[in-house]
């Protein structure tokens, strides 16, 4: 896993996926209760970060298939896109 204390790993630069898959590995370690407690501040931190990096990737998408909905006769429109 990448160093949570260091605030020089550009969130930018991750995909949703890993951004996701780095989220649920510090969520098992803060589950798990092993570790130390500046470790676990340190970490808590960086999954709050990761996770609205997640969110914002999510809502950017959901924005491009609202783009990219097509409406009868192939005019293109714009329609809510609903996820559940």
């Amino acid at each position: 896993m990448t160093d949570a204390a260091s605030p020089a790993h550009d969130l930018s630069a991750l995909s949703f996926e890993q951004a996701l898959a780095e989220l649920e590995k510090i969520v098992s370690e803060l589950e798990s209760g092993q570790a130390p407690l500046e470790r676990s501040i340190d970490i808590y931190e960086r999954g709050a970060a990761l996770k609205a990096h997640c969110e914002k990737k999510l809502e950017a998408a959901r924005l491009k298939v609202e783009k990219i909905v097509l409406g009868q006769g192939g005019a293109a429109g714009v329609e809510p896109a609903e996820f559940s």
